[in-house]
């Protein structure tokens, strides 16, 4: 059960109208070296209703954490909320990632559901959602990270080199201009 106030302000999150003003914007409880304000917008209103109008708080980046895909998965053990990846590569300082329902973390199977999407900004925002051909949607390994069965998405180890490529389950198109990239930076953000 919440408010009435709680539901208006969870209510003000749900459009995606282009006139929405930056009063909109989600609160952000550290700053990001990555995504502007239009970025912030864009993704916020494509959330699942679940985690729109909470905080967003950065648990693992890149700048701040170091390199270390154990190191991300340190970070997340005590999250119990979904997360955000966002990447910028080098190449073309593209910026693109994934939602994940659940925080990154090892698993021998793969795990996550169909509110898990892929999502790229080219310049304008794509988002791809569960297609429903697999339930492939996360897998964790010490040495590597997977988003979607066939590599929708795949981060190494260090973070430094990335593959995306088409994949069936979020019937997406390759987030990167490269299939292979390098990793410029990358942030992982929580909903409290």
């Amino acid at each position: 059960i919440i408010t009435i106030d709680e539901a208006k302000r969870r209510q003000s999150f749900s459009s995606c109208d282009r006139d929405s003003s930056v009063d909109a914007l989600p609160m952000l409880i550290d700053s990001s070296d990555i995504l502007q304000d239009t970025h912030i917008e864009k993704l916020a209103c494509r959330l699942p209703a679940r985690v729109q109008g909470y905080l967003w708080r950065l648990a693992y980046s890149t700048e701040k954490n170091g390199t270390s895909l154990k190191t991300l998965y340190r970070n997340l053990a005590d999250v119990d909320s979904p997360v955000l990846l966002v990447i910028k590569d080098m190449d073309q300082q593209q910026i693109f990632g994934a939602f994940s329902t659940h925080p990154f973390r090892v698993s021998e199977h793969f795990y996550g559901t169909g509110e898990t999407f892929l999502y790229s900004f080219c310049p304008e925002i794509k988002v791809y959602r569960w297609s429903g051909e697999n339930s492939y949607f996360v897998k964790g390994n010490t040495d590597s990270l997977q988003m979607g069965g066939g590599l929708g998405l795949w981060l190494d180890e260090e973070l430094y080199r990335g593959t995306t490529t088409k994949c069936a389950t979020f019937n997406n198109q390759p987030l990167s201009a490269q299939q292979d990239f390098n990793i410029h930076n990358l942030e992982v953000w929580t909903f409290e």
